[in-house]
């Protein structure tokens, strides 16, 4: 095992025991390399893949945010490696936003009525209203899916659900010059949206699944992207 994997087992072993946690900080560099007696460069190593992967956040200087802190952010790491993946065409796009649509519907019907990210989900449709430019649309758009997404209250889907669309988002922006009519698409979709918030609002699970994976093949086919599955 290389060296900086020991400190990796290490601050693995210390969160899974409640050692540490999140918002908790790891002993400083010299001393955990002492401690392990592995080198600093050693630990440096681990730390920064740590960064990578969203475990931890790695502050310099002196101060309140001084030290390397646990924050536990997974769809960073997982959207990362999603996206440098579908740099090398090794994951289609099409199987990508296909799995999108699955875990979409998924949370459209499991989403709470009561749920308050409902509430910021309105107000994203209301700032859609205002005709933004396209970056910003669908900038919205991605943070409104989001907001179904956590409505639905499973934490494992939530982070899967911001990897995809972190995945696929620039991809997205790009099929906008394949639209005949943008206007026209985003009126669609800001109506689209709205069916969707009002039948997850009104308890109607497999109706709101139905219009989150009609909505969302709808716009692929319409920018040109064959059979696939998936949307803004």
């Amino acid at each position: 095992m290389r060296t900086h994997q020991l400190v990796l087992r290490w601050i693995e072993d210390q969160l899974s025991e409640g050692t540490l946690a999140v918002g908790g900080r790891l002993p400083a560099e010299r001393s955990l390399a002492e401690q392990l007696a592995v080198s600093r460069t050693s630990v440096r190593e681990a730390i920064r893949i740590l960064e990578a992967m969203g475990i931890v956040r790695a502050g310099v200087g002196s101060g309140p945010d001084a030290g390397t802190v646990v924050i536990s952010d997974p769809t960073a790491a997982l959207g990362s490696a999603l996206r440098l993946h579908v740099a090398t065409q090794h994951l289609p796009v099409a199987d990508i936003v296909e799995t999108r649509v699955l875990l979409e519907s998924w949370a459209a019907a499991r989403a709470k009525p009561d749920a308050p990210e409902l509430a910021r989900a309105a107000e994203l449709l209301d700032d859609m209203d205002t005709d933004p430019g396209t970056d910003d649309f669908l900038a919205l758009d991605v943070q409104f899916h989001l907001a179904l997404a956590d409505a639905a209250g499973n934490a494992v889907v939530s982070a899967m659900m911001g990897s995809l669309r972190e995945a696929i988002q620039g991809y997205a922006g790009k099929m906008t010059a394949n639209l005949p009519d943008w206007d026209a698409t985003a009126a669609r979709l800001r109506s689209e949206h709205r069916e969707i918030l009002d039948a997850i609002r009104n308890d109607d699970g497999g109706r709101a699944a139905r219009l989150v994976a009609a909505h969302i093949e709808g716009y692929y086919r319409e920018a040109g992207l064959g059979h696939a599955s998936g949307g803004p």
